[in-house]
């Protein structure tokens, strides 16, 4: 060979196989068990750990905030009913009292409400 020639690839991509013995040649060949193979290193293991319970409180968090967004949603629209039924209230004892006597009486709750409060 000269020096100008490409050298010929001598890595062998895969060993050359030949017949499977029991026949089965469309199965992939099967590798030899390893136990030890799965393990990892103490640091490794501790640093996977960390890794894992920062993601699970970023979720917590996050969950957390959905939670108090739907919980203040909700408190909302009680809110708002128990005003639609005051205003109602008030508005079916208007109907049968003079509105001055009304007023009195919506200032007479506000104040008892502050009371309990």
């Amino acid at each position: 060979m000269s020096a100008s020639e490409p050298e010929p690839a001598t890595a062998n991509p895969a060993p050359v196989q030949g017949m499977r013995k029991n026949g089965k040649q469309w199965h992939q060949p099967k590798k030899p068990f390893r136990p030890t193979a799965g393990l990892t290193s103490y640091a490794k293991r501790t640093e996977e750990r960390k890794a894992l319970a920062a993601v699970k409180a970023k979720e917590k968090e996050l969950k957390d905030d959905k939670e108090a967004a739907r919980q203040a949603h909700v408190q909302n629209i009680k809110e708002r009913r128990e005003k639609k039924a005051e205003r109602e209230r008030y508005a079916q004892l208007a109907a049968k009292m003079h509105a001055k006597k009304v007023e009195r009486l919506k200032r007479k709750e506000k104040r008892n409400k502050l009371l309990k409060s």
